[in-house]
């Protein structure tokens, strides 16, 4: 594995290449080109504020288009991700049958390229926090922590769906429902104190609350988020540790479960 990460780090600018390569596929065309990274949050404001605002007010959460947006930002980085890196090998088998290269550049690059997307939103959700009344506080300073723990969890899921998806082809089939599923067990579009501390199912009684965020380390990340952007400050710091060291323990099966078969993907993709 340290054999490889060298030589990953060697077409570093294969890597950088095949962002740019992405990021332009994906406004090719457009008319608005990369500004659409600007304008999605900004629609996506008005459409939180019209149905959270009026439609479903609820009267004990302030600003609730900031609280929602700082949590579906960063979904949306996570799903693209996911999404568009399980075919990442499949979709450039003319590649990997004719040309030595590094395999794992390829779903790594749809990675950092959803990465560069949500990064260039950012500022847009910053200026809608501010012109929204929101406070920003010197733990925005810790913004970097969470966009890096899931940056590391996204790495971990694709490089391991990816090469499962050379084998079975119904992979992103599957993770299509998977996602939608993951997102309503995600507090996105609701928070975590929404929900009851204790639930019986089955006979067993848990909390739901706490095991959210051990069963499911986005909710952990995007809570982060709302914490920093939202309320100001940063909690739940044990959950918070724990999932960055889930993220790196997924990022270290993904990668060397991909490096085992990467080898058949030239005949298999």
């Amino acid at each position: 594995m340290i054999q490889h990460l060298k030589d990953l780090w060697a077409y570093r600018e294969l890597v950088y290449n095949l962002v740019v390569r992405d990021l332009k596929v994906r406004y090719k065309n457009s008319l608005l080109g990369i500004f659409w990274s600007w304008l999605n949050p900004l629609l996506m404001m008005l459409i939180f504020t019209f149905v959270f605002g009026y439609m479903w007010r609820n009267r004990t959460i302030d600003n609730p288009h900031i609280l929602f947006l700082s949590a579906l930002l960063p979904w949306n980085f996570f799903t693209g991700a996911v999404m568009g890196g399980i075919p990442s090998i499949v979709g450039n088998s003319h590649l990997v049958k004719k040309v030595y290269f590094p395999r794992e550049t390829l779903p790594i690059a749809v990675v950092f390229s959803n990465l560069v997307n949500f990064l260039i939103s950012l500022p847009v959700l910053l200026l809608l926090i501010v012109i929204s009344g929101v406070p920003l506080t010197g733990w925005l300073l810790f913004l970097p922590i969470p966009i890096l723990i899931q940056l590391t969890f996204a790495l971990g899921i694709v490089l391991f769906l990816s090469a499962l998806e050379v084998f079975y082809r119904d992979t992103h089939m599957l993770m299509d429902v998977g996602m939608q599923a993951w997102f309503f067990l995600t507090p996105i579009v609701y928070t975590f104190r929404d929900l009851p501390e204790k639930v019986t199912l089955l006979g067993i009684t848990f909390n739901p609350q706490v095991w959210l965020f051990r069963l499911n380390p986005m909710a952990s990340i995007i809570n982060t988020y709302q914490d920093i952007l939202y309320n100001g400050t940063l909690t739940r710091l044990d959950f918070l540790a724990r999932t960055a060291v889930t993220a790196f323990i997924i990022l270290v099966f993904g990668y060397w479960f991909f490096l085992k078969f990467s080898r058949r993907f030239g005949e298999m993709a």
